[in-house]
């Protein structure tokens, strides 16, 4: 489908700053409708971009998405990847669906996210895009957990949480790359050929709309950098005790190839005059491993401190957001599912209750910020973030930090905010009482 380059979404949809944005219109079949390119690293720290902060490691690419588009302090992730995953595609809490913790690569298999014809991509085919996922699944290995089966329409990548860079193989010692339902051998390091497959796919879909999750793996662990073959010793949590450990160089290179292969991307985009007419967005599953840097963040991933939890988030869509922004709107994985949802003019059943909110039109300055209330949950903390105060639980040590004037949560209010723990605890309380409630439902 021939598609102009300039982007034309009605001001109601832009506007709308509710969840179901795009609720209650017919599919849009004009000629503008906008691709949306989705970007996300792994396990890398809030701040490893350049735009971030960082001084080691050279992220020129990511970077001119900053300068060319909207780059946001507060957004947010789950602690770990298998939930943050499960919150996009889903568009709601991941422990609806019982998706809390990082699914095991080896061992049991039985649990994933089950389609239920709601999903993001499932919702954009219906709509007319072309849909597809290049990367890193993590949200289950059955067949009927499967990326096409939640409407993808291609999908290229692996089903588990890290993969051997090089061989492929999954912690199991089993292959793990896919082309579709299909199980190939294909030669190369894995950033690289997620950033080929990225590119084949614009160029395939260059004439109709299409929406594409780039997921790479870079830079979890393994910690194997390009040009420089290793097999992994093994394809799990590498210490800083390992003999010899990995490096902060290696790690360096690993993200430096992932933003060389997002520049191919852009340069795909541009080739084939789609660059205005497209989103794209660059972020992050969950807080960074050990050799991230993650500051000014205390703690790292796997944690609810803001270190394991708050990720570097940029929106890039020329002539709908404006060039060099940052914002201190908060926003959470959930939002992109509305975001995409609203900006591609998709409908939205009532019966997907999305639980995140259109950030375009306040990313754009044509909405005011809105105060928002996140929730999180790990095996020992718990916390809730509503407006600039965070409550976070750790046993029976309650802390509460105002993240606008200590984002680093150096300076614990507990003892002078009592008033807000009352506050606040019953709110983590109640939502846990509504996310169980339906969880427990689902169960078989």
């Amino acid at each position: 489908m021939a598609r102009s380059a300039t982007i034309l979404i009605a001001a109601a949809v832009l506007l709308a700053g509710g969840p179901a944005a795009a609720a209650g219109q017919g599919p849009s079949r004009g000629p503008e409708r906008p691709n949306v390119v989705l970007i996300v690293t792994d396990d890398v720290g809030y701040g490893d971009f350049g735009a971030y902060g960082a001084t080691d490691i050279r992220t020129p690419h990511i970077d001119r998405l900053a300068k060319e588009g909207v780059r946001l302090t507060d957004f947010y992730a789950a602690p770990v990847c298998t939930p943050t995953r499960a919150s996009l595609i889903t568009g709601r809490y991941q422990q609806r669906v019982g998706l809390e913790e990082a699914l095991a690569s080896a061992g049991p298999r039985d649990r994933g996210l089950l389609p239920t014809g709601r999903s993001l991509p499932q919702l954009l085919k219906k709509n007319g895009y072309a849909t597809g996922l290049i990367g890193k699944w993590h949200l289950g290995w059955k067949p009927e957990f499967a990326p096409n089966e939640h409407g993808f329409d291609y999908f290229f990548g692996f089903k588990s949480g890290a993969i051997d860079f090089y061989t492929h193989e999954a912690a199991s010692g089993l292959d793990d790359l896919f082309e579709n339902t299909t199980p190939v051998q294909v030669d190369g390091y894995m950033t690289d050929l997620i950033t080929a497959r990225a590119v084949r796919f614009i160029e395939q879909h260059a004439a109709e709309p299409f929406f594409v999750d780039v997921s790479y793996n870079a830079a979890h662990w393994p910690w194997q950098p390009p040009d420089r073959y290793v097999k992994a010793r093994q394809v799990a949590l590498q210490a800083p005790t390992d003999d010899p450990p990995p490096t902060r160089r290696d790690y360096a290179a690993m993200l430096e190839r992932a933003d060389a292969g997002i520049g191919e991307i852009l340069r795909t985009l541009a080739t084939l005059g789609l660059e205005r007419n497209t989103l794209v967005v660059v972020t992050n599953d969950n807080g960074g491993e050990w050799l991230s840097r993650n500051t000014p963040l205390s703690n790292r991933k796997g944690t609810l401190w803001e270190g394991g939890v708050r990720v570097p988030a940029i929106f890039r869509w020329p002539g709908r957001l404006p060039a060099g922004r940052t914002s201190g709107q908060p926003g959470i994985f959930m939002d992109l599912t509305a975001s995409i949802l609203a900006a591609t003019g998709t409908p939205v059943p009532p019966e997907a209750r999305l639980e995140g909110i259109n950030l375009l039109p306040i990313l754009a300055g044509q909405a005011p910020p809105v105060e928002r209330t996140f929730f999180w949950r790990t095996r020992t903390q718990k916390a809730v973030r509503r407006g600039d105060w965070k409550l976070l639980v750790e046993g029976n040590a309650l802390f509460v930090f105002n993240l606008r004037a200590d984002v680093g949560e150096h300076d614990d209010l507990a003892r002078e905010r009592v008033d807000l723990i009352r506050a606040l605890r019953p709110l983590i309380a109640s939502w846990e009482a509504d996310v169980d409630a339906e969880r427990k439902a689902l169960a078989p």
